[in-house]
Parts: C-alpha cells; structure tokens; sequence
C-alpha cells in the first residue's frame, strides 16, 4: 500500500537485536552483563487505514530505505521509505531522490524530491568503499540554491550502506570537480564528514573548528520528525560528547523553522562519562518534562534527539541518562528507562 500525503502520527518501538554490550547494567547496579537496550521511539507515518506489513518490519516483496530529501524549511532530512527489493540498491536509492520520479506517491506533506526531473541514474559502482554515481545530463538543471542540497542528500542517501563509505560524482561517463550550476568545489571524496544542512551562523574563524552533527526537531501538519543540523564547535572543547550536547542544548537558530524542545536550564551535572560503546549523561531536573514531575518523565522527542545526536559520535552505541545522579527515569509511556537506549536501524519511518 503506497503512502498518501494524509498521513497521521503514531510513535511505535523498534527492537533493537544488533547491539550487546558488557559490563554494568546502569540502573541494576550490577555486575551482570548488559544483553539488550532499551528501543529508541520513532515517529512513524500512518494513513490511519490498515497497513500492509507491520510498523518496523520489511514486507516480503519491500525494504525499508533512508531517502534523503528537502523540506518545507529546506533542509536535507532522511524518510524511511519502502522500495521494492533490488538487486542494484544504491542505484535505486538515487532514483527515488528524482523529481517526478517513483518518489513522488510516496512524498511526505512538505517535502520534495532533490534531483531535477528526468535526471536518469546511469549507474552505480562501488569498490574499496567509495560509491561512483554516474547522471545524466539533466543533473545540472537544479536551482542555484539547491546545489549544497543535492551534494549532501547524494551523500547521506548512499552512505548508509555499509559498503560505502565516500561517494564520487559523475555525469555522462566524467567526473564532476564542482558542481554545474553554482561551481561549488567537490572534494576526491564526499562524505559524511562533510555535515548536512550546515549551520555557521556563530562561527568567526572557521579554521579552529570541527563539525558536529545534533538532531533539532521539525514539525509539519501531520506531526514532528528529526532533522540533521552540523554545526562547527571551537578546538578548544576537548570533550567532543559534552560539545555535542552543549549545541544540542543551544537550541535551533531562530532562522531554521526548527522546535527546541529542551527548557532553557537544562544543565548537565558533570562531564559524560564513556565506557565500552556507552555513554551516561547526568542532567539536572530541567530534564523531565515538567518541572513538577513527580514520575520523573523525559519526553520522548528530547530523549530521541540526544540519542541520536550522541550515537553521531565515533563509538558510541548507547546512552544512558541520569538526574542528580539517581536512574529514575521514565519515558511518556510511563516505562523506566531500565538500560541504555539505542539508535534505530533508520529514523523518521514510515509505515509499510
């Protein structure tokens, strides 16, 4: 059943089999080994009728794919979409990001396609991790603005494989070393070390900064999902975890059309602390969803974008958080946060 663009909100768990992890449980206290992670929510798509296959789950004739494509707010942001199974999978990925191409009745409200209508994917190879993607010559009738756009979904939507790791650009058999339209320079290889949706609105000096890649939330008439913002950090901050957490606190620029969700005293306690692939954050009681929660409750957005944001971060697999140093957490089900939670296999889902 294809999507429709009347879709309705529902948040569903994903279960997460790929991630073990050894030593102390964080809220046992114990010395038995850690066997599961808590599921990190998701916003899942709905066309409130029944569904062909479960939330979550492949079909049997489908698999679920992060197609990278502009929002109302133009930024890059990834839908988990579901495309008939392919042989040729990282070609088809950049099929889906063509306009009027089969990407289009499946389009979420407010977002388009990326690559300019009958742009034709000529082929994709891939050796020794680097993708070549070969166009055709329609690939160069895109607006001026949507050039840094086209070069980080292209990026994004391949590098998810697990193959590949850098992506070269070619048009008609030639590579490209700058974009057609607005001559922006392309590096031997593109990654994802190169940011998306790059936000250096505070940024003086370039030169003495690292990217960091946080999660702000976006929200459009059918309800919220999260959206990739790099940012540049200064060398100074040592810690690249409590980096990544102090511009996730920050909040998103007043310019970008994003939800802050975190209140303004939000604070953390102390340095993070991280130990074979996990990370614990203690936060002072600004966490909970209400200043008077007496349960103790985390909203599930703010939970969703620091696991996101942190498990960004090389060698990070889990996050655990505490409040003044005691593990009594709760997400808005009312279910403790009894073991650290794990990022999903693939964000902002859809139903299949």
């Amino acid at each position: 059943m294809p999507f429709t663009k009347r879709l309705a909100v529902a948040v569903s768990s994903i279960a997460v089999t790929s991630v073990v992890l050894s030593g102390c449980g964080l809220f046992g206290g114990g010395e038995q080994a850690v066997k599961e992670v808590d599921p990190l929510q998701k916003v899942t798509y709905t066309d409130g009728g029944k569904e062909d296959a479960k939330k979550g789950e492949e079909s049997s004739e489908s698999v679920a794919r992060d197609i990278y494509l502009i929002d109302k707010n133009g930024m890059v942001v990834s839908q988990t979409l579901p495309l008939p199974k392919s042989e040729g999978a990282a070609k088809q990925v950049l099929e889906y990001l063509v306009d009027g191409g089969p990407v289009s009745n499946l389009l979420p409200d407010g977002f388009r396609a990326v690559l300019p209508a009958d742009t034709q994917v000529l082929g994709v190879s891939i050796k020794d991790g680097t993708a070549v993607a070969d166009f055709s010559k329609e690939f160069a009738n895109y607006k001026r603005e949507d050039e840094l756009k086209i070069l980080q979904s292209i990026t994004y939507t391949l590098t998810q494989f697990d193959a590949v790791k850098k992506v070269k650009i070619w048009v008609n058999g030639h590579p490209l070393d700058e974009m057609p339209v607005n001559g922006t320079p392309i590096s031997e290889d593109l990654s994802r070390a190169d940011g998306i949706n790059l936000d250096t609105s505070d940024v003086a000096d370039i030169t003495n900064t690292r990217p960091v890649t946080v999660y702000f939330l976006g929200e459009n008439k059918e309800g919220t999902y999260y959206v990739p913002v790099t940012r540049r950090v200064d060398n100074k901050e040592k810690d690249p975890v409590a980096a990544a957490v102090g511009e996730l606190l920050k909040g998103p620029s007043s310019q970008s059309g994003l939800l802050d969700e975190f209140q303004g005293s939000v604070r953390l306690n102390s340095d993070p602390k991280v130990e074979n692939g996990k990370v614990t954050l203690d936060f002072n009681k600004s966490i909970y969803s209400s200043y008077d929660d007496e349960k103790k409750t985390i909203s599930e957005s703010v939970l969703n974008s620091i696991v996101l944001t942190l498990t960004e971060q090389q060698g990070i697999e889990t996050v655990a958080l505490t409040v003044d140093g005691k593990a009594e957490l709760q997400n808005e089900k009312g279910e403790k946060l009894s073991k650290p939670v794990a990022r999903p296999a693939n964000v902002n889902t859809g139903s299949f």
